[in-house]
């Protein structure tokens, strides 16, 4: 049997840990005077209390390693746990929202979709405000160490390719898991401050450009304002393209860099693509709004740049609302949000490297066809891919695609209309943000979906945040057989 007491134990601690960070929304609105901390030191006591007395029940059964079921299970739960604590300030604060809302919200921060139910943001207490922020700042660490740790170690989507990049300790999850936590944390909240910083000094106030770093740094996309970015000027919009194109690049090149060898950040032939691809996107959406901007290039340009890098990037910031912009930009967001950034950052979506090997793959069954008596490998960086990596590739095309027509059809089952099924799928599995239409397009919000809606967004946000093939494994009967 499935012994889910080392699970448990680490969930418990993570909890307890979640409820500490509650704290920082209670200073926030002490400091604002506006009445509202009560609810965070209830929220904070609450989720400690559980989080610990879990901890410690568990903790007769913790081992040094753990076995790779307990790893699956561990990875997908982290990311139920936390959203269902993340929820209670929204549940007991000054938003009253019901328990479907509050989880959606605590969801979207801790997967760093950034979809919102949230309307007169602007109006909110500082501590929620804060909290959204510090939910997807959380989120955004978080899946990088899921993503350079367990991820690769369960041979997720292909991720085992970058298995040899990170900090290889094989067979000591959790060990591991601290290492290199603790490697990225600086380079993260270096980052962060980096982006505070900067916000700055292109004009926000000292505690929006707290909060939208957070935001922007995890690719969260969760803005202080129900315009998003279109309440600030251009040089919040370039200081924010600058920072959500480095939060969507490696980590682990970063942390090379940091140890003496900037070689790998300017080989990595992801980084190239992905920077290669968003030029090509931003140019031909340049050239398509001179005529909507009747020639103000630098305009055009700017809501190019700002908009494409952050839907690429999953972040979902919105400086503008690009329905209007007519049915090519809207097919353009809709696809170019299926790309996504390079694996092992805090972007989202299908990836640049999954591309990659999938046109390898292509590239190598044409000249098989050709040549049927050749010899064809494909290669990534110049290294042959084993089958079990392309196997792993295509799997995950195939369910992520499965997945999106399922949540479509699930979704419009429950009354919504096509394009928000379609697009609502599409970005919550994405986690990339805003969808399409007028009701959860980048001028609205998720509120005035139904309920069933909600949940299965919800759903599809934590399917798509673990890569979807973590969360299919532990529903198939044979995870749970000994």
């Amino acid at each position: 049997m499935l012994d889910v007491r080392p699970v448990g134990y680490v969930i418990g601690l993570l909890v307890a840990a979640l409820g500490v960070t509650m704290l920082a929304p209670l200073v926030s609105d002490l400091i604002a005077g506006n009445g509202h901390w009560p609810v965070f030191l209830e929220a904070s006591a609450m989720t400690v209390l559980t989080g610990g007395l879990t901890a410690v029940a568990c903790s007769n059964g913790v081992t040094e390693g753990l076995t790779i079921r307990q790893t699956f299970l561990l990875t997908v739960l982290v990311w139920v746990a936390l959203p269902l604590f993340g929820a209670i300030p929204f549940v007991i604060g000054a938003t009253n929202l019901s328990l479907t809302n509050a989880f959606f919200e605590a969801m979207s921060g801790l997967t760093t979709t950034g979809a919102t139910v949230l309307g007169g943001i602007e109006a909110l207490p500082e501590g929620l405000k804060l909290w959204r922020g510090i939910l997807q700042w959380l989120g955004g660490i978080g899946i990088i160490v899921v993503a350079m740790v367990f991820l690769p170690e369960l041979k997720v989507g292909g991720m085992q390719i970058f298995r040899s990049e990170a900090f290889d300790t094989m067979g000591k999850i959790l060990p591991r898991a601290a290492e290199i936590a603790s490697s990225i944390s600086v380079i993260y909240v270096g980052l962060t401050l980096s982006c505070a910083m900067a916000y700055a000094m292109a004009g926000m106030n000292g505690f929006d450009a707290m909060v939208h770093a957070m935001t922007t740094v995890s690719t969260g996309g969760m803005a202080n304002t129900d315009a998003s970015f279109g309440a600030y000027g251009a040089g919040a919009h370039y200081v924010a393209v600058v920072f959500m194109l480095l939060a969507a690049l490696p980590f682990v090149r970063y942390v090379q860099m940091i140890a003496g060898d900037p070689k790998p950040l300017w080989r990595d032939s992801q980084i190239r693509s992905f920077i290669a691809t968003v030029l090509v996107v931003v140019l031909v959406l340049t050239a398509f709004l001179f005529e909507t901007f009747h020639g103000y290039s630098e305009i055009a340009f700017r809501e190019a740049l700002f908009n494409v890098v952050s839907i690429m990037t999953g972040t979902g910031f919105a400086s503008a609302d690009y329905m209007l912009w007519g049915p090519f930009a809207v097919a353009l967001f809709f696809f170019v949000g299926l790309i996504g950034g390079c694996a092992g950052s805090t972007s989202c979506s299908i990836k640049i490297f999954r591309y990659q090997l999938l046109f390898a793959s292509i590239k190598t069954q044409i000249k098989r066809i050709h040549s049927p008596h050749g010899m064809f490998t494909p290669r990534y960086e110049g290294r042959p891919v084993g089958d079990d990596v392309l196997n792993s590739v295509m799997a995950f095309f195939v369910a992520f695609i499965v997945s999106m027509g399922l949540f479509t059809i699930a979704i419009g089952l429950t009354g919504e209309d096509l394009i928000t099924s379609v697009s609502g799928a599409a970005t919550a599995l994405g986690n990339i943000g805003p969808g399409l239409g007028d009701k959860i397009g980048p001028s609205g919000n998720f509120y005035d979906l139904n309920d069933s809606a909600k949940w299965l967004l919800a759903a599809a946000m934590l399917v798509g945040r673990l890569e979807v093939m973590a969360v299919l494994t532990i529903l198939t009967l044979r995870f749970w057989r000994d």
